[in-house]
């Protein structure tokens, strides 16, 4: 852990509450830890920042959305699941859904192109001849 014993509060309640923050807000330095494991000087601003709120009294999602306010969702490890959020996970799979359509599709409108023409009547009589010989 990269936090610091003087950054502990003296609540222990209140430092359970800041460690359990720390530990999904994301280092905007490292960005692949949280601020609780980052020795990065902006992570300790953050972690010097998470106690301040909760000493103001207050709660664990007014400190969050203050935290996302000042530097966006991407601050989160675990971001919400918002409208933002599904058209991240949904686009590509429309997009995927929408090229296998227009695969199926083309391949239909392919396979119709191809039909053969109507025999006309001499083709036809000259079938049943070569038909009739075998």
């Amino acid at each position: 852990m990269a936090w610091n014993p003087d950054e502990a509060l003296k609540d222990p309640a209140l430092e359970t509450r800041a460690r359990s923050i720390s530990a999904e807000l994301r280092c905007l330095v490292c960005q692949n830890q949280s601020i609780d494991d980052s020795d990065a000087d902006l992570a300790r601003d953050l972690r010097v920042l998470v106690r301040e709120r909760l000493v103001a009294g207050d709660t664990d999602r007014q400190v969050f959305d203050y935290v996302v306010a000042r530097y966006g969702e991407f601050v989160l490890l675990k971001p919400r699941m918002g409208a933002k959020t599904w058209l991240l996970w949904g686009l590509p799979a429309a997009l995927l859904l929408a090229g296998c359509g227009a695969l199926f599709l083309g391949d239909r409108k392919r396979n119709n192109s191809r039909a053969l023409p109507e025999l006309s009547d001499s083709e036809k009589e000259r079938v049943a001849k070569i038909l009739q010989q075998q």
